[in-house]
């Protein structure tokens, strides 16, 4: 499966209701259960970001499906970045002309 890093910021929605953080945590858990994917990590962090979530998904399509059900929630808006792991990286580095 492919691994996302997917940072988020709350919005003024999710600020105003942050006590409902971990029960909305456990909603994205299932969210990605039930597109076939896996939250792997969840942090909260500090400076441009508020969190965030590394996560595995067969594909970017799900991974996008994902990423556009949290944000239409209205408590994040996030960024989606695709990981490649050191092997990941060799293999696309041996395979330049």
């Amino acid at each position: 499966m492919a691994r996302y890093m997917m940072l988020f910021r709350y919005t003024a929605q999710g600020i105003n209701r942050i006590k409902e953080s971990p029960a909305r945590i456990e909603a994205g858990r299932k969210a990605f259960r039930d597109h076939g994917a896996e939250m792997k990590e969840w942090y909260l962090a500090l400076g441009q970001y508020d969190g965030v979530v590394i996560a595995e998904a067969p594909d970017d399509e799900t991974m996008a499906k994902i990423a556009l059900w949290i944000g239409s929630q209205g408590n994040v808006s996030t960024e989606t970045l695709r990981l490649f792991s050191e092997a990941e990286f060799k293999k696309v580095v041996a395979g330049l002309p």
